[in-house]
């Protein structure tokens, strides 16, 4: 490429970025930031309530299978019990 292209890139790369600042800058541009952002909020509400669920569901599961395992621990105590010889 030569010096005068690369002149030429640079020149309208600036003047893209100067214009590209302005529209970023804009009423409208940070209306749809503003917008954005709140549909992002609403969306992280909506997820932090379904691992919520799931927790509380987790939290159920673990509990359920505590009562499981005790109540198989005392089922295999009493049978150890009965089955013991007696002395």
């Amino acid at each position: 490429m030569t010096t005068t292209g690369k002149i030429a890139l640079f020149v309208g790369g600036t003047l893209f970025g100067s214009y590209g600042f302005k529209i970023l800058g804009s009423k409208e541009a940070k209306k749809v930031y503003t917008h954005t952002t709140a549909a992002v909020l609403r969306c992280k509400d909506q997820v932090m309530r379904d691992v919520e669920t799931v927790q509380e569901n987790c939290s159920d599961i673990l509990a359920d299978a505590k009562a499981i395992n005790e109540a198989k621990t005392a089922e295999e105590e009493a049978r150890y019990i009965e089955d013991a010889p007696i002395a």
